[in-house]
């Protein structure tokens, strides 16, 4: 893969040029304040970078899924408040996308200033099916940035998508890809090619059909492959255990008891679950065994002895991909399986491992459980790109920027 840098634009000079960004600003919320500001942080270098540089950097970033129309509910107002203090600098932010606060303040951006537009999914035509409407929302974030503008694709998190601002817009202006995409291709890279062994996987989540195609495609090619979270309940009844009330995707059964057939001496299920009677923080819980689970239970973590026993798995691997929580890490009660295992893979770090933490609830966990973020070697901001990339899908978003 041949793909310009940002470093190659730098080269090119960015010194009064307009530079449109694609970010990826999707931080989680909560009653309007940032809960992880995570993405935000990653966003920083290259935004800095150009700005530095003396570009008129234009950021395009979505938060949330307002369906093609505003909402303020989603507006991007405390996201640029965020970035203006981790820039140390103003970040304006447009009242639209592409309409006439954007257009009028874009025109009024001089060297190193810094606009953001208002979430890009405001406008129906970024997550269109039709060619043709994307190629109008790209064409007028050209418009922004003007004739000798460029492109930075640095939102990992939606390189995965085939829309306006990550794909189309890459068509019409010269591009290059962001430190943040730049470094995440390359550390999934080392992931697929010849890794360090023993390589153990570790998936959690809700569902397995969200994770099916990723297990398809890692179980032939690692040697432990670790599965918790809600999914695993899924795994535990192809096995003819009855999980209670726990979350299980019946349809799923089949192809969970092909996987084990298939796969017996790489797939690793809990041992123990810690239950509860609801899905409450507060709720009575306590620890049984996995063929254990009582009648109108739910599972809402993994127990201490499959911690223990994923523990002794992880920390002697040379490479560990985790994509998923244990358990219900948000409540307190629930939160020891993931911890457990994410401090499992700092020890593996501690020791020379190559360890990946493929974004999502994952590196939620990571912050709200006060871990050590230098305990993993990369910490991604796209959980989905991620899988997808592991998967062996093309990234319409990493494929268009390449030359």
């Amino acid at each position: 893969m041949s793909v310009k840098t940002l470093a190659d634009l730098l080269d090119d000079g960015v010194d009064g040029r307009g530079v449109l960004v694609r970010s990826d600003l999707n931080v989680p919320l909560d009653d309007g304040k940032i809960v992880d500001a995570g993405r935000i942080v990653a966003s920083v270098p290259t935004i800095q970078a150009l700005s530095d540089a003396g570009a008129k950097v234009i950021v395009a970033a979505h938060l949330g899924r307002p369906h093609g129309a505003p909402d303020p509910a989603l507006s991007l107002a405390p996201v640029a408040e965020r970035l203006a203090e981790e820039l140390g600098r103003n970040v304006q932010l447009a009242g639209d996308v592409v309409g006439q606060d954007a257009l009028a303040r874009s025109e009024g951006l001089t060297e190193g200033d810094v606009l953001m537009l208002e979430n890009v999914r405001f406008d129906p035509r970024e997550t269109s099916k039709d060619d043709a409407e994307r190629g109008k929302l790209a064409a007028a974030l050209v418009d922004l940035v003007g004739d000798d503008g460029a492109f930075v694709s640095d939102g990992f998190g939606v390189v995965h998508r085939r829309q306006a601002s990550v794909y189309d817009v890459a068509r019409l202006l010269p591009h290059c890809a962001g430190t943040l995409v730049a470094e995440e291709a390359e550390v999934l890279a080392r992931l697929t090619r010849n890794p360090d062994r023993p390589y153990a996987v570790v998936l959690g989540g809700s569902k397995v059909s969200d994770k099916l195609a990723v297990i398809e495609a890692l179980a032939p090619r690692v040697d432990t492959l670790v599965i918790g979270g809600g999914m695993c309940f899924t795994f535990l009844a192809a096995q003819g255990l009855a999980v209670g009330a726990s979350l299980l995707q019946d349809e799923m059964v089949p192809t969970c008891r092909r996987l084990l057939e298939q796969y017996a001496d790489v797939i690793h299920l809990p041992r123990d679950i810690v239950v509860a009677d609801a899905f409450a923080a507060d709720a009575e819980s306590r620890v049984v065994p996995a063929e254990g689970i009582p009648d109108g239970w739910l599972g809402l973590d993994v127990g201490p002895e499959s911690v223990d026993r994923f523990t002794a798995l992880l920390t002697e691997a040379r490479t560990v991909f985790w994509n998923g929580p244990m358990g219900v890490f948000e409540f307190d009660k629930f939160a020891a399986g993931t911890r457990g295992v994410a401090e499992a893979i700092v020890t593996a770090t501690g020791k020379g491992a190559f360890t990946v933490v493929g974004g999502g609830d994952s590196a939620a966990a990571v912050r709200a459980l006060s871990l050590p973020e230098d305990g993993f070697t990369h910490i991604s901001t796209g959980g989905g790109a991620s899988l997808e990339y592991l998967e062996g899908k093309e990234l319409p978003g990493i494929a268009v920027l390449e030359d």
